[in-house]
């Protein structure tokens, strides 16, 4: 009586059982687009499932589109962008969003900048005003001391999340020996220290007026609206923004490597040693990036692959390994990853990942490898489309890189027919002997466990000195005023305060006293669930912390009928996930599945429920795991505090 069920039961009109195309049957967004005079690209989503909106603004420039000695303007101007307008003032933004009911956010890549809201749809002209504000009344605000105040931020950003972290540095090493000089992926999109310091007001604003036009944006609405009301706010707020001169963008040049190339680091946070590798593959939406996204699951996405078999189970030298693909504008890469145990040879780990790849020559693609892999894709993709947030990123997403918002159903498409030849085949042509990048990270002092060969990387490593930086002082911004063809410091009115349609919540009892909890929704083809029970941390022994944590991992280690890999394959062949966990109050089951397989995913947790394994040997690797894991959290300054 102590068990409780809740599921959630959502599934897409118009997408049956047997529909697995992913064509335009299958998947799609509804949208309108059209551009304004300036040049402003706009695209309207409709979707009526709650009364609120997303407003997403994306600018078309990121990282790569900074020159070298100038790096980190496009995150440190993310920042400046939330700070100030002439209308909004000093912490607007933050002060509007709080009175809406919302919150405010953004970040930035290599290729994009993007900020975006959710509000109740009451706030949406509120939201497109402060939105507009940002673009075209804005730069004016900021003054050297704002500079120099928002310099610091970035800077201390940099050294918590890159310089004081465990292999933080490790993608600066591979991009560095990776891309060709000249090339903007070279550096990192936080930039460096050194640069973030020369930076001045005057490039400050040179970088606005090169990149930030509305001729350079992407603006997303999606969500309960009206959308003729909208396209007259838009109309009103933004129309009058001027064209920027836009300059071209970047023509780098090609990434070829040429051989192999070797790099340690001794890192003063890591507790482990770390083997990474890294091919250059393909930019974003190549036909090819399909084929390759496949073939780095099935290299490592589970117990049944090669390199979980001959890493984890027969060498025993890694908890686990990691391989993903990254597919930017201009270029991509393959990387696989591997965190050994303490004190293990990465040499080891090495001779370990070249057995893995013999193994998966060998043994080619199994078909029922390539379904389980493709299920589990189909499932994250509709995951990314489950909220009108994630539906207006990928609206701009594909807007601004598939030249097509619509782009949704031919990006499912090419990932759902991609066979076991198209795997092999780029498998031989990016990376089976395929020059590529390869880093040692180990901890301070250890480095017998680096590769034979392998070369220092050069990492920049700021000395660390109390008082190093200078007051910054009082924070005085600019009062020039941009004019305007409308009274902008006018703060538009509430809307129509919107009308909350709870969704309906059905209820009943199991036999056995279970009480289950349901409601049904028809915008994604998932369902998604979650058993949660009593007990977790609370009802542990002393002397024997950890034990309900460890009952949770044992739990998908398998059932009496099912081995730890029989057990895995069945649940990603539904497209499904099960995840057990243990709180400090309950033990919980949740999951999500496609729809179409619900029934046999549910009957999965059951016998994982009813019918436990414990399995000997994947218990002392749960052990070992998390043993491994507190050993790394040694070297987080969060994680000790």
């Amino acid at each position: 009586g102590a068990l409780t069920i809740t599921v959630a039961v959502m599934t897409l009109g118009g997408c049956t059982a047997a529909d697995r195309s992913g064509g335009d049957d299958g998947v799609s967004i509804a949208y309108e687009q059209y551009e304004l005079e300036n040049g402003l690209d706009v695209i309207l989503h409709v979707d009526r499932s709650d009364p609120i909106a997303a407003v997403a603004m994306t600018f078309h420039v990121g990282s790569a589109r900074e020159v070298e000695g100038k790096t980190g303007f496009a995150h440190l101007f993310e920042h400046l962008f939330f700070l100030d307008s002439e209308n909004l003032g000093p912490g607007g933004l933050d002060r509007l969003m709080t009175r809406v009911g919302s919150s405010t956010n953004g970040s930035t890549s290599n290729d994009r900048t993007n900020y975006f809201e959710v509000v109740p749809t009451d706030g949406l002209e509120k939201t497109l005003w402060a939105e507009a504000d940002k673009l075209g009344f804005f730069i004016n605000t900021v003054s050297e001391s704002v500079v120099a105040k928002e310099k610091q931020v970035v800077k201390n950003e940099k050294r918590q999340g890159v310089d004081n972290q465990p292999y933080g540095h490790n993608n600066y090493v591979i991009d560095q020996a990776l891309y060709p000089d000249g090339h903007p992926y070279q550096w990192q999109v936080i930039g460096s220290l050194a640069d973030l310091e020369s930076a001045e007001l005057a490039d400050v604003v040179d970088f606005h007026s090169r990149w930030y036009g509305p001729n350079n944006a992407t603006l997303v609405v999606a969500g309960d609206i009206d959308v003729d009301q909208t396209k007259a706010w838009i109309e009103r707020y933004f129309a009058e923004i001027p064209v920027a001169p836009m300059p071209d963008g970047p023509a780098p040049p090609e990434v070829r490597l040429t051989e192999t190339v070797s790099l340690f680091h001794e890192d003063n946070y890591a507790r482990v040693p770390m083997l990474t590798m890294a091919w250059p593959t393909v930019p974003v939406y190549h036909p090819d990036q399909y084929a390759l996204d496949v073939l780095a699951q099935l290299l490592t996405d589970g117990k049944s692959t090669p390199f979980y078999e001959v890493l984890v189970e027969e060498a025993e030298v890694a908890p686990a390994v990691f391989a993903g693909q990254r597919n930017m504008e201009l270029a991509g890469r393959l990387t696989l990853t591997v965190r050994a145990f303490a004190g293990t040879d990465l040499d080891d780990v090495s001779a370990a990942v070249d057995e893995a790849f013999a193994a998966f020559e060998s043994e080619g693609v199994p078909a029922e490898e390539l379904e389980r892999i493709k299920a589990g894709y189909e499932t994250d993709f509709y995951q990314g489309l489950s909220s009108v947030l994630g539906k207006a990123f990928q609206l701009a997403q594909y807007s601004i890189f598939a030249g097509d918002p619509g782009f949704a159903a031919t990006d499912l498409e090419r990932l759902l027919v991609v066979s076991e030849a198209d795997v092999m085949r780029v498998y031989e042509q990016y990376v089976k002997d395929q020059p590529h990048i390869v880093t040692s990270f180990v901890p301070r002092g250890e480095t017998d466990l680096i590769l034979a060969d392998a070369q220092r990387a050069e990492v920049v490593e700021e000395r660390i000195v109390m008082g190093a930086e200078a007051e910054i002082g009082e924070i005085a911004r600019g009062d020039a005023l941009t004019p305007s063809a409308i009274d902008r410091s006018v703060e538009p009115p509430y809307g129509e305060p919107p009308a909350l349609s709870a969704p309906d919540v059905w209820q009943t009892a199991l036999e056995s006293g279970v009480e289950v909890f349901g409601i049904e929704d028809r915008e994604v083809p998932l369902v998604q669930f979650e058993l949660r029970i009593k007990g977790g941390q609370l009802v542990e022994e002393q002397g024997r912390v950890g034990v309900a944590n460890l009952l949770a991992e044992s739990m998908t280690a398998g059932t009496a009928n099912r081995t730890p890999q029989e057990l895995e394959q069945a649940i990603d062949m539904l497209g499904a996930s099960i995840n057990v966990s243990a709180g400090s109050q309950s033990f919980s089951i949740r999951g999500s599945a496609l729809a179409r397989n619900y029934p046999e995913t549910i009957a999965l947790v059951q016998e994982m429920l009813l019918e436990p394994r414990f399995d000997e040997e994947e218990f002392a690797r749960s052990k070992q795991r998390v043993a491994n894991g507190l050993r790394q959290r040694a070297a987080s300054p969060t994680g000790v505090a």
